[in-house]
């Protein structure tokens, strides 16, 4: 299978690379050639630039399918499906569970949960626009590709290489013991999937040439944010004191807390049928545990710094 990358060195689209070529596909990496470029120097890579609408390097060639995991806007989807044509056969857009409604969703909410209401005034990403955005982009590839269009739709994605640093906080604050400053409800429900587990659903959906829109999430079994900081205590050997702070302001992105328990209760079921497997949750941890130690342990971009947590921690 010749397969075609939007951004394949980054994270979700370095391990959907790493699976399609452990299949052995035939992988074209196309991007602007700065993230990651020692990574996969055997593949050919096409270089161009989504933000400045450079597609130039598209206009030859042809795919047996497309996976497209850098597109946020509508123009983006737009620009690159143009300069394909015709000559990709299966369009696989990697979108997100944000485009979900927020409000009377049932815990376990399927892939037919009404969406948000697609925003193509902006291009600017916030948490308002940023899940309407991708409900316009998932409208663009369906009405051009029908059933030759997949989506897959992310809870967060958790491994090795993460930018966000979203669930390598818990891993390393965990990994510190001691008693740990959380700024919610220890019982509030929690949904990561391994980026290898994504990958590895991605590629399979492809193999078995699959419509129609999937959540990618896991782990197998539900757990709780509480027992998440557990389990990365028990991998790194150590003992933590879960305390609950109430900090005065906090990010609504803090790593992993959100208010909406149902969002963090979506049902795999049909990825689970179509291929998505699930690798334990401790395999995970230790795993961003090592990544994250090889690396330096360098500063994170969110959660509290240890100022900060100590200083809730003081009054608790």
């Amino acid at each position: 299978m010749r397969i075609l990358v939007l951004g394949g060195t980054a994270f979700v689209g370095r391990a959907i690379v790493e699976e399609a070529l452990h299949t052995g596909a035939e992988v074209t990496l196309f991007g602007r050639g700065k993230t990651g470029p020692e990574l996969f120097p055997q593949l050919p890579r096409l270089i161009g630039d989504r933000d400045t609408g450079d597609y130039a390097a598209l206009h030859d060639g042809s795919w047996d399918a497309v996976v497209d995991v850098s597109g946020y806007v509508p123009r983006h989807v737009g620009q690159a499906m143009d300069a394909l044509g015709e000559r990709a056969g299966r369009y696989l857009f990697v979108s997100s569970h944000a485009v979900y409604e927020q409000t009377g969703v049932e815990p376990g909410s399927d892939e037919d949960t009404p969406r948000r209401t697609p925003v193509r005034d902006t291009e600017e990403l916030d948490n308002e626009t940023y899940g309407r955005l991708k409900v316009a982009c998932e409208d663009d590839v369906l009405a051009r590709y029908g059933l030759r269009a997949t989506i897959v739709r992310p809870g967060k994605v958790a491994g090795p290489y993460d930018p966000s640093d979203t669930f390598t906080y818990w891993v390393r604050r965990a990994a510190r013991g001691g008693r740990v400053a959380l700024p919610a409800d220890p019982a509030q429900p929690v949904q990561v999937v391994d980026s290898r587990d994504l990958a590895r659903l991605v590629v399979q959906l492809l193999a078995d040439d699959r419509p129609g829109a999937f959540h990618a999430v896991g782990p197998v079994e539900p757990v709780t944010l509480g027992g998440l900081i557990g389990t990365c205590a028990r991998v790194a050997g150590t003992s933590v004191e879960i305390v609950r702070v109430y900090p005065e302001e906090l990010s609504p992105m803090f790593p992993l807390v959100r208010a909406n328990w149902t969002s963090q209760q979506r049902s795999p079921a049909r990825a689970r049928a179509a291929g998505l497997t699930a690798t334990p949750l401790e395999v995970t941890a230790a795993d961003v545990l090592a990544w994250d130690r090889e690396r330096g342990e360098p500063p994170l971009q969110c959660g509290f710094s240890l100022e900060e947590e100590r200083a809730l921690l003081a009054r608790s």
